[in-house]
Parts: structure tokens; sequence; C-alpha cells
């Protein structure tokens, strides 16, 4: 025999539930007009709905009051979004006053991450797209050749002497031994005065 006027007690307006109307979530029932966002008010279903300790929210809503924060974060490709979740509870972060620097270099990205550093070749500033380490210094990707045969190198091909790199090849016969019996291949016999 049913019991009558007994039921689950909603998790949105705390009044008895009964079967026919009943929305399970989260192992709280609520009727299907109360199973709504609590910011935006939307109807929520099993897709939309995201949970937050006792609170029920849609993907958009709990996104904004609890995903992360910051440049990159919209809601879709190109989107563009000045809501910054005040309705939400949010509150925004104070802004920073500005501070000048004391960096001498002139260009305003430089002053505001730091500068770049010089590339050893050029001695132009080297930033980090286009930045290569080689023998512990900062080299421009075109300006990481040889010294000599100006051949592109890599850094398993460098070898390093007095703050300038080489080819292996180049840096062989400019500074390694000379004499009879260090030549440039198998067998073979070279005379350097």
């Amino acid at each position: 025999m049913p019991v009558w006027g007994g039921g689950n007690k909603c998790g949105a307006c705390a009044r008895t539930v009964y079967h026919a109307e009943e929305v399970q979530c989260d192992g709280r029932s609520f009727h299907r007009c109360c199973f709504l966002c609590m910011v935006c008010r939307k109807n929520l279903d099993s897709t939309t709905v995201a949970i937050h300790d006792e609170e029920i929210y849609c993907k958009s809503c709990y996104g904004k009051k609890y995903g992360p924060k910051g440049y990159g974060y919209g809601q879709g490709a190109g989107t563009l979004n000045m809501d910054r979740g005040e309705r939400l509870g949010i509150k925004p972060e104070s802004v920073q006053p500005h501070r000048p620097t004391t960096n001498p270099n002139p260009s305003k990205f430089a002053q505001k991450f730091g500068g770049a550093e010089k590339c050893s070749r050029c001695g132009d500033s080297v930033y980090a797209a286009e930045k290569i380490i080689g023998a512990g210094k900062p080299w421009h990707k075109n300006c990481f050749r040889c010294a000599k045969c100006g051949k592109s190198l890599e850094s398993t091909t460098l070898t390093e002497k007095e703050g300038e790199i080489y080819c292996k090849g180049c840096y062989a016969k400019n500074f390694g031994p000379k004499g009879f019996g260090y030549g440039q291949g198998a067998g073979a016999l070279v005379h350097a005065q």
C-alpha cells in the first residue's frame, strides 16, 4: 500500500518532491522546475549541470565563477567578454599602479619584460622567438653559423674557441694539430708549415 504525503525534499526549495516531478542529481532530489542554475536560472539537465558543494550551476556560470581566470579563457573561439563575474560574487582584482623602470633599454617591450639579451655575433637584441643558446651564450638563428665558412650550426656540430663558434671541420683545420699524419681524411698526409 503506498505511503501518502511522503517523499524526498527538494534540494532547492525544501518542499516535498513527488516521483512524477522528481529529478535526481548528486544523490539529491529536485522538482523539475527547481532544477535551475543558481545564477542565470536556466533549466538544467544531466549534460549541462555542474555541481560545487551543495550548489548547482550551468557549465557557463560555473566556469565564470570557479574556472581559470585570465587571458585566453573565453567561452569559445574569438570570444571577447568583459564580464568579470561581479554578479557571481567574484571580486575584481585590484590594478597595480604603473611603476617606471630603471632599464636603460628604450623598447617598451624590453622595459615591460626586463629587456632582451644581446646576440653574441651581431650585438642586437635576441628575443625568445629567435633565440638559440650555444656555448652558453644567446644567438639569433641567422647568426648561429660557423665564424669561418658560414655554415649553419646545431648543438651537435658546434665547437667554441675564445667566444666564437665554428663547425667541426673549420675548427679542426684552424685549431687542430698540425704536422705529418694530421690530414683531412683517412690516410691523408699533409705537411703544414
